[in-house]
């Protein structure tokens, strides 16, 4: 396992997120589940946890109960190459969720996501202010971002 690992608590969704996201990303699995015991707190037998990759990247999900609540501070960032690859993501983990703005969305358990295509920084980097200006500009008027819109804005079209 590596050294530091996201760890994601739900309330008691923690085994349909865990299955929703391997669903979604090519490169997942899940590596191991456990269950409540009989010293609870959930009933014996109730999902408890799930260690799972997504991209290579090691994640641990628990049913910890209410008190496990989701904000916009924390998100899973999705650095993505294509367009196709943004609407694929933005609309299999927005789905009962929530659309934000500038790339950010709520999926249907509230884990918040930036679904970013790698370009975004390279132009909002750039050292010609007024191309990363124009670039800022046109993210945030957008909800899904849109690469070539992006790349339209960085070239001043």
């Amino acid at each position: 396992m590596q050294k530091i690992t996201t760890f994601i608590g739900y309330d008691n969704q923690a085994e349909e997120a865990v299955n929703l996201y391997t669903s979604i990303f090519k490169n997942s699995k899940i590596i191991s589940t456990s269950y409540y015991g009989e010293a609870g707190p959930a009933p014996a037998g109730t999902f408890m946890s799930a260690i799972f990759e997504l991209e290579g990247q090691t994640f641990y999900a628990l049913n910890g109960g209410p008190m496990f609540t989701f904000s916009y501070g924390i998100s899973l960032f999705v650095n993505c190459t294509t367009q196709d690859e943004i609407d694929d993501y933005w609309e299999k983990l927005s789905a009962g969720g929530e659309k934000g703005q500038c790339g950010w969305l709520k999926d249907k358990f509230g884990v918040s996501w930036q679904i970013v295509p790698q370009a975004l920084g390279e132009m909002l980097g750039d050292k010609d202010a007024e191309k990363s200006n124009r670039v800022m500009q046109a993210m945030c008027k957008m909800h899904k971002l849109e690469i070539q819109a992006l790349k339209n804005a960085y070239d001043g079209v």
